[in-house]
């Protein structure tokens, strides 16, 4: 344990999480490695999205006359949380509003991620509390990376996701990182989604809203390691890799969503977001429970 990172273990499963970006960067179930190693093809292991998820048009955040630069994802991932707690099954880290954040995002929040860590699997629990007198728009999503395929030797085709309900809805698609407005049919087959490269040729696949809860991720075999990512308090889910091909799958929750593309307007005024009162607080939070056979 550094002041970096925090490691932690409960039976056979371990988890690191560094206080960069308070960011999950190890997954393990015994020897097997669940979570995306940054590689060359893409160096973050699983960013929290934060003020927003997605991009904003021209990466401008406007608020009472005035334009703040304000990146695709937000600050979060690349701000050091303060570690709030660091015990053997579980860790807490929290990022508060500071001057440098006002310069991008001019509003009073409190940014609390609890990672807790069972038998069977991880749990992220994460808070956003509005310490100031106005309301607080923002969004939060999750990002997390898992090796694809979770089995060396396995072909990437052989990976199926599995929703708890059918999803028939049309999907949604970015361009430029902004949110088109034509949908594309469904890609799911019932509650199941075949994995493959082709499948991203287009960048994120959006479900929004997402009708299920949970999703398992698996050889379509039945064999080999098997994760399952569940949600509360999220209503949107992003699947995506690289177009281009990379030996990695994001599963990510969200709450919130990239700009229309047609939108440009006030902040506050932006689809997709959470508005909280002052003193008011929301909580959402994901699972990854995971399995080696």
């Amino acid at each position: 344990m550094t002041d970096d990172t925090h490691s932690f273990r409960s039976g056979s499963l371990t988890a690191t999480v560094k206080a960069y970006g308070a960011e999950l960067c190890s997954l393990k179930g015994g020897d097997i490695e669940f979570l995306w190693q940054a590689g060359p093809e893409w160096p973050r292991h699983a960013p929290l999205l934060f003020p927003i998820v997605g991009r904003l048009a021209n990466d401008e955040l406007r608020h009472e006359g005035k334009t703040y630069r304000m990146t695709q994802h937000g600050f979060a991932r690349d701000s050091r949380f303060a570690w709030g707690a660091r015990e053997e099954n579980r860790c807490t880290l929290v990022l508060e509003d500071s001057e440098a954040t006002r310069e991008r995002y001019p509003f009073a929040f409190r940014l609390t991620a609890t990672y807790a860590l069972d038998d069977a699997g991880l749990d992220l629990i994460l808070a956003v509390e509005n310490t100031g007198g106005e309301t607080l728009p923002v969004s939060l999503g999750g990002h997390p990376a898992f090796n694809w395929p979770l089995q060396a030797g396995v072909p990437k085709e052989n990976y199926t996701l599995t929703f708890t309900h059918e999803e028939p809805s049309p999907i949604c698609r970015v361009e430029g990182g902004l949110l088109l407005a034509a949908a594309d049919p469904s890609p799911v087959q019932g509650t199941v989604l075949p994995l493959s490269e082709a499948l991203f040729s287009n960048d994120a696949v959006i479900f929004n809203p997402v009708d299920s809860a949970a999703i398992r991720y698996a050889d379509g075999q039945g064999t080999g390691p098997w994760l399952k990512v569940s949600w509360r308090g999220f209503r949107e889910l992003g699947i995506w890799s690289k177009p281009s091909g990379a030996p990695f799958l994001c599963i990510e929750p969200w709450r919130g969503y990239a700009s229309p593309k047609d939108f440009n307007g006030e902040f506050t005024d932006k689809p997709g977001l959470m508005h909280i009162a002052p003193g008011a607080e929301e909580q959402l939070s994901f699972r990854i429970d995971v399995g080696t056979s």
